[in-house]
C-alpha cells in the first residue's frame, strides 16, 4: 500500500520528467524519474500485525534515541525516523483522542534532544482503559508538514493509522508510572507491531 500523497508526488515528478525528456534529453529527466520512484518508496504503508494485550505500541518506525524520565510520574520514549523509514504514524494505545494541540517551533535536526521541546509539533493525548498517553509528532530539519487525520473525540484502536510526518522526523511517547518500559536507546522499532511498554497495573490485576 502507498499513501496517496506519494502517488501524487510520483505522478507529478514523472510528468515533469517526460516534459524534460521531450524538451531537452532523457538524461536530464533521469533525476526526476528517480525522485518519483523514491516518493513511491518513501510513502509506502505496509500492513502490520498489532500485538494483543495491555501494551503500548510504537507509533512510528525508527530508532529509539532516548528513554528519559520527564518527571517522577512520567517517562518519555523518543524515536527518530530517517528518510528511509516508513513515515505513517499509528496510535500507541486504543482509546479516545482527548486533545490535539499544534505547537509552532523550529526545525532542528530531529535526532537531537532539543527537538522534543523546540521543534514544530503536534501533541496528541489518548485516554483509554484507565490510562492516558501523550504522543508527539515532531517535525525535523527537512520535514515541514505534519499530517494528522483524526480529531479530538475520535475513538482509535491500538496500532490504527492516524497520520504521518513528511520526510525525516521524530516522535515522542510519554507514559505514566503504570507502564513498564521494555525498549532502550539504540533499538529499532516498527509502527504498530513493536511493543514499547506493558501495563504493570493490569499484570498485577491478572496475577491477583
Amino acid at each position: 500500500m502507498i499513501v496517496k500523497d506519494g502517488i501524487y508526488y510520483a505522478l507529478a515528478l514523472g510528468a515533469a520528467g517526460l516534459l524534460t525528456a521531450w524538451l531537452t534529453s532523457p538524461q536530464l529527466a533521469t533525476l526526476l524519474w528517480l525522485l518519483a520512484l523514491f516518493c513511491l518508496y518513501f510513502f509506502r504503508d505496509p500492513e502490520r500485525a498489532i500485538p494483543p494485550g495491555s501494551v503500548a505500541v510504537s507509533p512510528a518506525d525508527g530508532k529509539v534515541v532516548a528513554v528519559l524520565s520527564e518527571s517522577e510520574s512520567a517517562c518519555r520514549i523518543s524515536i527518530f525516523l530517517n528518510i528511509f523509514d516508513v513515515h505513517v504514524n499509528r496510535a500507541p494505545i486504543g482509546g479516545v483522542i482527548r486533545n490535539v494541540q499544534y505547537r509552532r517551533g523550529r526545525f532542528h535536526v530531529a535526532s537531537r534532544e532539543e527537538a522534543s521541546t523546540s521543534n514544530e509539533q503536534n501533541v496528541i493525548t489518548i485516554q483509554g482503559e484507565g490510562t492516558c498517553v501523550i504522543f508527539k509528532q515532531i517535525a525535523g530539519l527537512i520535514a515541514r508538514r505534519i499530517v494528522f487525520t483524526k480529531k479530538a473525540g475520535d475513538p482509535v484502536a491500538a496500532g490504527e493509522r492516524i497520520g504521518l510526518i513528511k520526510f525525516g522526523s521524530r516522535v515522542d511517547v510519554v507514559l505514566g508510572p503504570e507502564w513498564e518500559i521494555v525498549v532502550h536507546p539504540g533499538m529499532r522499532v516498527a509502527a504498530g507491531s513493536s511493543i514499547l511498554a506493558r501495563r504493570l497495573d493490569r499484570e498485577q490485576a491478572y496475577g491477583a
